[in-house]
């Protein structure tokens, strides 16, 4: 019985692979339709069939060349590189007619967003503009594998159909927007795919290793960065974006296993109120030509459940702010091959013609929609503000590297940013023609401006698939004011040139510079590393420069010349990382600490560790990676956390310990490395790892429930009232300390801090460990159900302590959050240079 059970078994497996294994081109295109036989169809070109295996990014964009390369159809051009030097390319697919005026038609549909020109416009004679974009999730391959396909369809099909969808359209095809992330996937799948194909789960081929193929190659979400745009990927393919205005832009991703397909519109009750009703109508009519499309070949689907349509940051939702349409479809994911699921056994295949045949129901979606989707745009751009701000004023403050990187933000979207025309005082804030600029409502970007600054707390729903407020001002620290009046408007900004650094005066004793900087840390390496020994004054002081005395504040540092000459040195660190640095001719100063003071305290050369591997969130360690390694110019060490745990950890000043699960690693180890000296920073999920292994006296309170206190609910509404209490994206108020070592370089009292978890710290009795501590009222922006807003009042956003020789520094928050939360990187910079420095415990002493 046992050997017919086998028997049986290998029998079924490999009928599973004849049936799932390989399919003909037929699979996937339209039937009766003749091509142009010197056009290579994918399985000729790549010598396998689309489904048989994974196509790696370069085989696509390859393909893609090709393609432009025989047929007049397409216009291929690269638009960014990776950070593994990969080529990202946008395709222009439309009929040769159309290509030879391709100018002309962007030049006109760029005059659908400017409501002095639209009018004019004759919309029957206009194509219409549809960007596809495939994978931004490398591991999400149907997408990908997909567009091959319908790209031969476009270069080779012929008729009067396709001719006429090529005359009235043009296509804009993102094949891999996500290469490295890409890549990394399928060489896994690939090399672990058997020629007998293995369809249980358990199988290595559906296990990738950490952190897997999702993200780029910093770990970073690329679906998540449209909006504010700090990867390389994301700025240059929103310039393309942005040159054509497309109206349907679609986002082909993958979800679990067990589910179907999925396309929009999403929740309705979590659509963004600043998206238009038309938009939604606009939605859900093209919902309906997929229906079609998916019925026709009998795949099963829904719409209208799990996703939304909130976060402006996303690829199917920045569109719906822009005059166009965004579209999400979601594929059942065999993450491999061949997988067993809970609808039986989902094949590679399958996956990729549902991707397909979304394409093509887009693409008749468009032509049979195109003069309603192109009035929809001209419409949303005609429409006026009504908002009762006028404009937004920003500026000033002690760092004008954050104020340059904000304009770049807006800029980068299409937004019109002004000089002050002159000094104002809005909200007592005063501001100053110098160094502050305006963005006012009155220009076509008005929707998507108030979307960056709003600081909505009202939700028509408790749940949100990504985060619930992203407003600029407080992602980068900047004071900036909602003007309810017109503002004086100087010349417009142009060209935002970046804020370089002097240096003033030249001295053979000692050169300060201040902490203010966002790239002050960078230029503080820089000069560790050359052996420069650098001080940083735990109390204020003066000096006299160009002969007049100036105050330097907390966290100023010391730069000893030791009687050699830097100014060449200083000076391209001034150009380079906005830094001023000050010549100072004696250490006698006329007010504050002297230069031989204690309280001068010396900076050392971070060798920093971060443990990485199963279980540790890789976006959030990813973040760490990007800043230190692209920004700081720090090097980083990344090690599993098995190899920590066999590895001596003498030679690291710090250990760091980013959003995640620890329980595989040694708290034996870790409580070694900071008694005999070392710095600990951990960081959301990691401080309840610190605190349940008593690596510090930090207490984390009790996460709250929703169970209503034994009353009984609606099975139905479990999901409403479990999700309710996620913090998943909400900006909220602490204040701070800029005399405590860990706020050096602030010079303010309160600071917005963003919080995506349910971490709650208790308060500790030491009134010196606790350099911020969220406010009575803390709520400044997004989503917070009450019992965790309660939980949060006045409890410690971070808790510093000594512990033997060491340093523990705990903070609840992810102050690197995406790359874009510019305005809280310095507290995680800090724990690095001035980590070592930091007293807690027993008011400075050992700990409690």
């Amino acid at each position: 019985m046992k050997k017919n059970t086998l028997l049986y078994l290998l029998l079924f497996q490999l009928l599973i692979s004849q049936a799932f294994g390989q399919v003909a081109d037929s699979y996937y295109l339209p039937q009766n339709i003749t091509y142009d036989a010197k056009i290579p169809t994918p399985q000729k070109f790549l010598g396998y069939q689309v489904g048989e295996q994974h196509v790696t990014p370069y085989e696509t964009i390859t393909y893609m060349k090709e393609l432009a390369r025989l047929s007049n159809r397409f216009k291929i051009e690269t638009y960014a590189k990776t950070f593994e030097n990969r080529e990202l390319v946008l395709v222009t697919v439309t009929s040769p007619e159309n290509h030879a005026r391709l100018d002309q038609i962007k030049a006109e549909h760029q005059k659908l967003v400017n409501p002095t020109q639209s009018s004019s416009l004759d919309l029957q004679k206009m194509p219409i503009v549809v960007w596809m974009g495939y994978s931004v999730h490398g591991n999400e391959a149907s997408g990908t594998n997909s567009n091959l396909m319908s790209a031969y369809y476009l270069a080779a099909a012929q008729g009067a159909g396709v001719d006429s969808l090529l005359n009235e359209t043009v296509i804009l095809i993102d094949p891999v927007i996500n290469a490295d992330g890409g890549n990394r996937f399928a060489t896994w799948v690939n090399i672990n795919r058997s020629t007998n194909l293995v369809s249980d789960i358990n199988s290595r081929e559906f296990s990738e290793t950490w952190p897997g193929g999702r993200s780029n190659h910093y770990w970073f979400d690329l679906n998540r960065d449209w909006l504010y745009q700090q990867m390389p990927e994301s700025k240059g393919r929103l310039v393309k974006f942005y040159d054509w205005r497309p109206n349907i832009l679609t986002d082909h991703h993958e979800m679990g296993s067990a589910s179907t397909f999925f396309f929009q519109p999403g929740i309705p009750a979590r659509t963004h109120p600043l998206t238009p009703k038309k938009n939604i109508d606009l939605t859900i009519k093209f919902g309906k030509y997929q229906a079609v499309g998916l019925d026709k070949i009998g795949s099963a689907y829904y719409t209208q459940e799990n996703y939304d349509d909130f976060y402006y940051g996303k690829g199917s939702t920045l569109p719906d702010v822009n005059g166009s349409v965004g579209i999400l479809f979601e594929q059942a994911s065999s993450r491999g091959h061949l997988q067993e699921t809970a609808n039986g056994i989902l094949s590679f295949p399958f996956t990729v013609r549902n991707q397909v045949t979304a394409t093509f129901s887009t693409l008749r979606a468009a032509r049979e929609m195109r003069i309603e989707l192109l009035d929809h745009m001209r419409s949303f751009y005609k429409e006026t503000s009504t908002d009762a701000v006028k404009g937004y004023v920003f500026g000033g403050g002690n760092d004008a590297i954050k104020t340059w990187e904000m304009i770049n933000m807006l800029k980068r979207n299409q937004i019109d940013v002004y000089r002050l025309g002159k000094d104002e005082n809005q909200d007592g804030i005063a501001f100053s023609k110098e160094n502050a600029y305006v963005v006012p409502m009155n220009q076509p970007q008005h929707r998507l401006i108030k979307s960056m600054f709003e600081k909505r707390t009202k939700f028509e729903d408790s749940l949100f698939y990504d985060i619930s407020a992203w407003s600029l001002q407080y992602c980068m620290n900047v004071p900036t004011s909602e003007a309810k009046t017109a503002v004086s408007l100087g010349e417009k900004v142009d060209k935002n040139e970046f804020p370089k650094g002097k240096v003033i005066g030249k001295s053979q004793y000692a050169y300060l510079f201040e902490w203010n900087s966002y790239y002050a840390p960078r230029a503080a390496y820089e000069l560790l590393k050359k052996g420069y020994n650098l001080k940083v004054a735990t109390e204020p002081l003066s000096a006299v420069i160009d002969g007049k005395e100036r105050t330097f504040d907390y966290g100023t540092i010391q730069i000893f010349s030791n009687g050699s000459d830097p100014s060449a040195l200083l000076q391209t660190l001034a150009e380079r990382d906005g830094v001023d640095f000050y010549a100072v001719p004696t250490g006698l100063t006329p007010q504050g600490i002297d230069f031989g003071s204690e309280k001068f305290k010396k900076v050392r050369l971070p060798k920093v560790l971060m443990l990485g591997g199963t279980g540790v969130q890789s976006t959030d360690a990813g973040e760490i990676w990007h800043l230190l390694d692209q920004r700081i110019n720090i090097p980083l060490t990344v090690a599993d956390i098995e190899t920590a745990n066999r590895t001596s950890l003498e030679k690291y000043t710090h250990i760091v310990l980013a959003g995640g699960n620890y329980n595989a690693l040694s708290d034996e180890k870790i409580k070694r490395f900071v008694q005999s000296g070392g710095v600990l920073v951990a960081m959301t999920d990691a401080v309840e790892w610190v605190s349940a292994k008593k690596i510090a006296s930090i207490s984390v309170k009790e996460k709250p429930d929703n169970n209503g206190n034994g009353e009984k609910r609606p099975y139905n509404l479990q999901e409403k009232y479990t999700g309710a209490l996620e913090t998943a994206g909400t900006i909220f108020e602490a204040k701070i300390d800029p005399t405590h070592p860990l706020c050096f370089g602030y010079q303010q009292s309160k600071l917005a801090l963003f919080k995506d978890n349910n971490i709650f710290m208790e308060d500790t009795k030491n009134p010196y460990n606790t350099p911020m501590v969220f406010t009575a009222n803390p709520l400044l922006a997004g989503y917070v159900h009450t019992k965790n807003e309660k939980l949060i009042k006045n409890s410690p956003a971070a808790i510093t302590l000594n512990v033997g020789s060491g340093r523990v520094i705990a903070l609840s928050e992810n102050p690197n959050f995406r790359a874009f939360w510019y305005g809280t990187n310095k507290l995680f910079l800090n724990t690095l240079f001035f980590g070592n420095i930091i007293g807690g415990g027993r008011f400075g002493g050992e700990e409690e």
